[in-house]
């Protein structure tokens, strides 16, 4: 029984070096991510036991990432290893206001695209307090679409709590194709977490007030909880986030971060973590799980890569508003 498992898919990425465009560069730092990935990593730094689930092929690449998810704690011993397909990759470019920072993905064919729904054997693996999924594993082929549901299943079956990031992709399919495979999938889901531009695209809930669209999505679809995750305005070169959430109770909102940016891939996907770490661990209290996920994604700007290398003492530091002077 771990604490928490996920299911998704892994990517190598490449990234520039010195705000370089990918045109000039002649080298790249070769890191790995992933969403649900980025989650596992994430709880298991706060503290928790965690398992990734996946298809990567059978391949040195396959084994790279498999390290890099072992060297940050996580369990890979349900990972399956396919002779079919490869090993997607992501390059990013850096950019520097005003110029944006552009992400090109290269996964056509990957191992976990070509997966057969019945590949992984859920309701035998899927034992855990919490199961996390994001919108991007259905989106990645009918097997895996159908692999999702399976596991949400499971999971809720298995008595899991669980979660369910929108992560939508336009890269990977349309608003029409994602609301499709989606919304009946949210028969299994306990937490949402959103933002607001997926809100509206993915379920056509929109609003100015986020509190309001949140509380919309839960009384539409009976979720526990929805959070919605808020990042400044670029328009006006803030790097700000905050987020907010609702129960069946009340909302709950928390403080506006002003961020210094360094990386803010997985951000959402710390936030997801320090929010699912706070749910079990706090019994449930979701003003506490808000303040946890929000500083956990508020450190994870500060440092380069998808995972989150801030400590849970760095999150108790940061939540007790200590100085960001260097400590000796």
């Amino acid at each position: 029984m771990f604490d928490v498992m996920t299911f998704g898919e892994g990517m190598l990425r490449l990234s520039t070096r010195d705000f370089e465009r990918l045109e000039q560069a002649s080298t790249c730092f070769m890191d790995f991510g992933g969403a649900e990935a980025n989650v596992a990593v994430g709880v298991s730094r706060l503290g928790l036991s965690s398992s990734w689930i996946s298809v990567l092929p059978d391949s040195k690449l396959g084994f790279s990432a498999r390290n890099k998810l072992r060297m940050a704690g996580v369990d890979t011993s349900f990972v399956k290893y396919s002779k079919n397909g490869r090993m997607g990759l992501y390059f990013v470019e850096f950019g520097a206001n005003p110029r944006r920072t552009t992400v090109i993905y290269d996964r056509k064919d990957s191992s976990i695209s070509l997966m057969e729904e019945d590949d992984l054997d859920f309701s035998s693996i899927l034992k855990a307090k919490a199961f996390h999924v994001t919108g991007i594993t259905p989106a990645l082929g009918k097997g895996c679409a159908q692999a999702t549901k399976n596991a949400m299943k499971a999971a809720k079956e298995n008595g899991a709590t669980v979660f369910f990031d929108v992560n939508y992709r336009q890269k990977l399919w349309s608003v029409q194709e994602a609301r499709s495979t989606i919304e009946p999938l949210m028969e299994y889901v306990d937490v949402l977490i959103t933002t607001e531009e997926d809100s509206n695209k993915v379920f056509g809930v929109a609003g100015s007030d986020y509190g309001e669209v949140a509380s919309r999505l839960r009384d539409k679809f009976k979720f526990k909880v929805v959070a919605i995750t808020i990042r400044g305005d670029q328009s006006v070169l803030r790097n700000t986030w905050t987020s907010i959430a609702c129960d069946s109770a009340q909302q709950y909102t928390d403080k506006t971060y002003e961020l210094e940016l360094v990386d803010r891939f997985g951000a959402g996907d710390s936030f997801s973590a320090g929010f699912i770490y706070g749910y079990l661990t706090k019994k449930g209290d979701i003003a506490e799980s808000l303040k946890i996920g929000n500083a956990f994604a508020a450190l994870k700007h500060s440092n380069r890569t998808d995972f989150n290398w801030s400590s849970l003492e760095e999150v108790v530091s940061l939540l007790g508003n200590s100085s960001s002077r260097v400590e000796r």
